[in-house]
C-alpha cells in the first residue's frame, strides 16, 4: 500500500479524473505555474495544459461564478481557494448560485462543481486566516459539505465529489497537507454521508472531524493507558450526516463528546448534539460535552493560538470528568 502526503493523495484524485473525463477542469489562484499556494495541484499544469489547469486573477467572487456558469453548460470545474477564508468574497456566489440553482431552474440545471482549499487554523496566520466555516456552509441546503482526515478519505471523498452532480465544499486542514497515510493502490471511493470509527471503544464516543482528530486519536491512546475506553468517529462527511454511525456509537458507549475546530457558538457540533438528544436520550449516562475554539478571533501569539483551539489536555481532562 503507497504512503502519500495529503496533499499527493488530492493531486492524484484530481488527475485521475481528468484524465478519465475532459469536461473537468481546475481553476483557482495559482493553481498553475505556481502549482498551488499549496502545492496540490504540482505537475498538473504541464500534464493538462493552460485550457484545463486555469490560474486567475485574485478575485474569488469572479472565478467561482465563471465556474458556476461553466457547470451550467455541462462542464465539471474544480474551484481553488487559496483558504476558505477568502471564500467570504464569493458567499454569494456560492450560497445564491451554486446551491440554489438546480432548485430554482427545477432541475434542469445540476451544479457539478467542487468548490475546494485549505481551512481551520495554520499557525500563526491570525484572525482573518484561521477559520473553520463547515458550520457556516452546512447550514445552506443544496450544499455538500466534507472535512476528510487521512490521505485515504480525500483521495476517496475527493473522487466522489467531482463525480457528484451537486456543489461541494471540500475544506483541507492548512495543516494536514504534510501529513502522510496508507492510501490503498488502484481506484476506490468513499460515498459521502458514511463517518468512519478511527478508533474502538467502549466507555465513551469523541466526535470529531479534521484536525481536531490531530488532538483527539493521541488523547483517546493516552486514555487508554489509565484504562480508558474511548471510541473515536471521524464524521468525514458534515452534509450528508451519517446520523445512523453517530447515534450506533453512542447507543455503545452511552457518553458523547463533540470535538471540534470550529467556535462553539451555532457550531457543527450542536447539530450533532441535538440529533444525539432527540435520538438517543434514553442512551445517555451523562450529558452531552463539546470542546471547540476558544469564542474569540483567532489570536496570533502562538501560545494564545495553542491555548484557543482544542488540545490533547482538554480533552483527557474533560473525558476524565464524564467518566467519573
Amino acid at each position: 500500500m503507497a504512503v502519500l502526503t495529503y496533499r499527493e493523495a488530492l493531486n492524484r484524485a484530481m488527475t485521475e479524473e481528468m484524465e478519465k473525463d475532459p469536461n473537468i477542469f481546475l481553476m483557482g489562484e495559482e493553481v498553475g505555474h505556481y502549482e498551488g499556494a499549496y502545492k496540490v495541484s504540482q505537475g498538473m499544469l504541464a500534464k493538462f495544459g493552460e485550457r484545463r489547469v486555469i490560474d486567475t486573477p485574485i478575485s474569488e467572487n469572479g472565478f467561482a461564478g465563471v465556474g458556476i456558469g461553466a457547470a451550467m453548460v455541462g462542464l465539471r470545474p474544480i474551484i481553488e481557494f487559496m483558504t476558505w477564508n477568502f471564500s467570504l468574497v464569493a458567499i454569494d456566489q456560492i450560497i445564491n448560485s451554486a446551491a440554489k440553482m438546480n432548485y430554482m431552474s427545477a432541475g434542469q440545471f445540476p451544479i457539478p462543481i467542487v468548490f475546494r482549499g485549505a481551512g481551520g487554523a495554520g499557525g500563526r496566520l491570525a484572525a482573518q486566516h484561521s477559520q473553520s466555516f463547515e458550520s457556516w456552509y452546512a447550514h445552506i441546503p443544496g450544499l455538500k459539505v466534507l472535512a476528510p482526515y487521512t490521505p485515504s478519505d480525500a483521495y476517496g471523498l475527493l473522487k466522489t465529489s467531482i463525480r457528484d452532480n451537486n456543489p461541494t465544499i471540500f475544506i483541507e486542514s492548512e495543516v494536514l497537507y504534510g501529513s502522510k497515510g496508507e492510501v490503498p493502490e488502484g481506484e476506490f471511493l468513499i460515498p459521502m454521508g458514511k463517518s468512519d470509527i478511527k478508533r474502538e471503544g467502549t466507555q465513551l464516543t469523541i466526535i470529531s472531524w479534521s484536525r481536531a482528530l490531530m488532538y483527539v486519536l493521541p488523547a483517546a491512546e493516552k486514555l487508554a493507558k489509565e484504562g480508558i475506553s474511548v471510541e473515536v468517529l471521524d464524521l468525514r462527511s458534515i452534509r450528508p450526516l451519517d446520523e445512523e454511525g453517530i447515534l450506533a456509537s453512542v447507543r455503545k458507549t452511552n457518553k458523547a463528546l463533540i470535538v471540534e475546530e470550529g467556535w462553539n457558538v451555532a457550531g457543527f457540533g450542536a447539530q450533532v448534539a441535538y440529533l444525539i438528544q432527540k435520538e438517543a436520550f434514553d442512551y445517555l449516562d451523562s450529558p452531552i460535552e463539546r470542546i471547540t475554539q476558544e469564542d474569540v478571533p483567532m489570536p496570533y501569539a502562538a501560545n494564545l493560538e495553542k491555548s484557543s483551539l482544542p488540545s490533547e489536555e482538554k480533552i483527557i481532562k474533560k473525558v476524565r470528568e464524564m467518566i467519573k
